[in-house]
């Protein structure tokens, strides 16, 4: 295992800087953040563009992966997410274009995992949207395929916000919607983030066992469940008010578990810290204080 992070909450620090902090503070990975570098996306923990996908060259992808290695710091793969099955059509055709755009800049860089979502409309049934998901993604995952590129879905239900409620911007949550996602596409792999379990209520040990061989890739982040707030609003409200992520340890996550069950299925890949917990942002010695707290969390499970 490679013990990293996830580049987005460092959007105005350059990535050789941000490779550099890394390495220099004991961690060995990272997931690049890929949105547009034309900017655009206004969601939070969003929007960062550490690699500029429009036309990337093999030359230029070589030259970053080696910047990167003389640091001591590999790429674990690259991240976008957007929301591929939003209600509005041009929408969708905007950041599905952009997918394949660091589907392909992974390829020339022999990157092997592209991390996104599936994406889903709020307003919509998980099985409306999964009609909607089996027109949208044949393409998509070929065009992975073809570039020689795991797809790899976070397990993520992105309802964290008003503008996300009730159904959430990403459908591939449950057991039942990931057995439909590997029947379905041939080569796609599971982002797993194990504090999406938590206010799901669903069991991590038994989620890692039937779906840990597809892991492709791994975040560590966590989640603490504020009892006032489940009180107040009921768990009708989807997490909405009670679901606070947090940093490694912070939360309910139970790390001992988290990492048993990843070496009992064999995973053996990246660990990606995942930075999201208020308490440690604003400024830029917060977040680094914040990952170097994760990381000293994590780093006894990994050797």
């Amino acid at each position: 295992m490679k013990l990293g992070l996830l580049t987005a909450p460092f959007e105005d620090t350059d990535l050789i800087d941000v490779a550099r902090w890394t390495a220099d503070n004991g961690m060995s990975a990272l997931e690049v953040a890929c949105w547009p570098a034309s900017g655009g996306e206004a969601r939070r923990y969003a929007g960062t563009s550490h690699i500029n996908v429009d036309g990337l060259t093999k030359d230029q992808g070589s030259e970053i992966k080696g910047a990167l290695a003389d640091l001591g710091v590999e790429i674990s793969g690259l991240g976008y997410y957007p929301n591929p099955l939003h209600a509005d059509a041009d929408h969708r055709a905007e950041v599905i274009g952009h997918l394949k755009k660091v589907i392909t800049a992974a390829g020339v860089m022999g990157v092997p995992v592209v991390n996104t979502f599936v994406g889903g409309d709020r307003t919509l049934t998980v099985d409306d949207n999964w009609a909607r998901a089996e027109q949208t993604f044949p393409e998509i995952v070929a065009h992975a395929r073809d570039s020689g590129v795991t797809l790899a879905f976070e397990n993520c239900p992105m309802i964290f916000s008003n503008d996300e409620w009730p159904g959430g911007h990403n459908i591939a949550y449950s057991p039942m919607i990931w057995r439909r996602i590997l029947e379905t596409w041939d080569g796609v792999g599971m982002n797993f983030d194990p504090s999406h379990l938590v206010f799901q209520m669903i069991d991590q040990g038994r989620f890692i066992r039937e779906f840990g061989a597809h892991f492709a890739h791994v975040h560590a982040k966590d989640l603490m469940i504020d009892r006032d707030g489940l009180y107040e609003r009921g768990i009708l409200s989807a997490g909405m008010g009670w679901q606070i992520p947090r940093l490694c340890g912070l939360g309910d996550v139970d790390w001992g578990d988290f990492f048993s069950q990843l070496y009992r299925i064999g995973y053996d890949g990246p660990v990606i810290i995942e930075h999201e917990d208020r308490d440690f942002e604003g400024t830029d010695e917060k977040i680094k204080r914040g990952f170097c707290l994760a990381r000293d969390i994590l780093s006894p499970y990994i050797k």
